[in-house]
């Protein structure tokens, strides 16, 4: 399919031969040194349990613009160049501007509205997509153009501090929520009209066929007829898990563990984020079983069963998604909570976590996407891999995609 045109790995920012991992923010642990046989295993191959946290709709200028030592917005926090100032139409121009608000709106992010944001690598259409869909503001200015700080986000800067910072990792497409998660897990996002065909699959970075659950759903379940990851995963017998929310699960604190009490008939996480329940492959190897809920992620942790590969995915509260009511504080509450149980896991020694958000909501960045298909890539988002192996501090500037994520799940199982 050509979606891997950008070879590099994420393991390049897994450094095999480091000792024990920094705390999370809210961690208060050392966790020592692999020991016995799991040392004896050499490069990525060290780490058995990789989970990839998908959170929503942030580019990377707006959590890390001004994070020092990244590709950050220029002419800001000592970052080379002037700072940008965008045209507003009928307006002066916008420049970026510290957001302070927990609760953002962004812009559009269809595929015609990331093609005018970058305007041609100019980058600068984000005003204007903004307003040509008029939206309500609610805020004082068009916060399409705000970025946060560590005050607003101090856990995720934290997290860069103490392991790596990807600055260059861009979404696979450019497109929005549904098309990013197929590409998360099968490296494509088509239509199909024929089950367990893959030549009735054609290529829609756009619309792919809605599960049910989406707003103007058409009653015909969706066709995802060409191979996903999984297939690959259990034809080899490394087993995985996707866990969603199905409305019964905690919203639990900075101090997670099972011992949060259920929530029943609470917030669910939308359709589009779990896509690969509808995979003909998933269907057929009977393993729809292994798409559960997110306490069951908390459960494996804890008794030191997790699996080979974890996707993990929110429920709208707790999903950071500008545009929608969803707040920065409660996602980032649970996504420090979800690390933190994974921190004391018994599994912690031979995990890596990549944690990043699936595109980027409309929501302003300064660096044009590489062009490497027809498909993408879309726009940077945050990118950081946490790990016992990590690099303390280190910002990784490779150009990448989430198709990485899938290139480093091949190469270590």
């Amino acid at each position: 399919m050509g979606l891997l045109a950008v070879a590099a790995v994420v393991a390049v920012a897994v450094a095999s031969g480091s000792g024990a991992a920094s705390s999370s923010p809210a961690g208060r642990a050392q966790f020592d040194s692999p020991s016995g046989s799991h040392a004896q295993l050499r490069g990525i191959h060290k780490i058995r349990h990789v989970v990839i946290i998908m959170q929503e709709n942030r580019s990377f200028d707006s959590y890390f613009g001004t994070y020092p030592g990244a590709d950050g917005i220029p002419g800001l926090a000592g970052h080379p160049g002037k700072v940008p100032c965008i045209p507003d139409p009928g307006e002066p121009c916008v420049r970026p501007f510290h957001d302070r608000y927990d609760l953002n709106f962004g812009g559009p992010n269809r595929i015609k509205n990331a093609k005018r944001d970058i305007d041609g690598g100019k980058m600068d259409g984000f005003i204007r997509q903004l307003e040509s869909v008029r939206r309500a503001r609610t805020v004082p200015d068009d916060d399409t153009m705000g970025y946060h700080t560590g005050k607003e986000i101090p856990n995720y800067w934290k997290y860069a501090h103490d392991f790596v910072l990807q600055d260059h990792m861009f979404a696979s497409v450019a497109s929005w929520s549904l098309p990013s998660h197929l590409f998360l897990t099968s490296l494509w996002s088509a239509f199909c009209t024929k089950h367990n065909d893959p030549n009735s699959c054609r290529n829609a970075r756009e619309s792919p066929g809605d599960p049910p659950g989406v707003r103007g759903y058409n009653g015909t379940p969706p066709i995802y007829a060409w191979t996903d990851l999984t297939y690959l995963l259990h034809k080899h017998h490394v087993n995985w898990r996707y866990y969603m929310f199905n409305g019964t699960e905690p919203l639990c604190d900075s101090n997670a563990t099972q011992s949060c009490a259920p929530i029943t008939n609470g917030a669910q996480s939308a359709p589009i984020w779990y896509p690969l329940k509808w995979f003909d492959t998933v269907k057929d190897d009977n393993q729809t079983r292994d798409i559960q809920s997110v306490k069951d992620l908390f459960t494996a942790a804890e008794l030191g069963r997790l699996p080979a590969v974890s996707w993990v995915v929110p429920s709208a509260p707790v999903s950071e998604h500008d545009y929608g009511g969803s707040l920065i504080g409660p996602g980032q509450t649970y996504v420090t909570g979800l690390i933190n149980t994974l921190m004391r896991s018994p599994d912690w020694n031979s995990t890596a976590i990549f944690l990043t958000w699936d595109d980027w909501g409309g929501l302003y960045d300064h660096v044009a996407p590489p062009k490497v298909d027809g498909n993408g890539y879309g726009l940077r988002a945050p990118g950081l891999v946490i790990s016992p192996y990590a690099k303390r501090g280190y910002i990784d500037h490779q150009t990448l995609s989430f198709d990485a994520y899938a290139k480093f799940i091949e190469d270590d199982f």
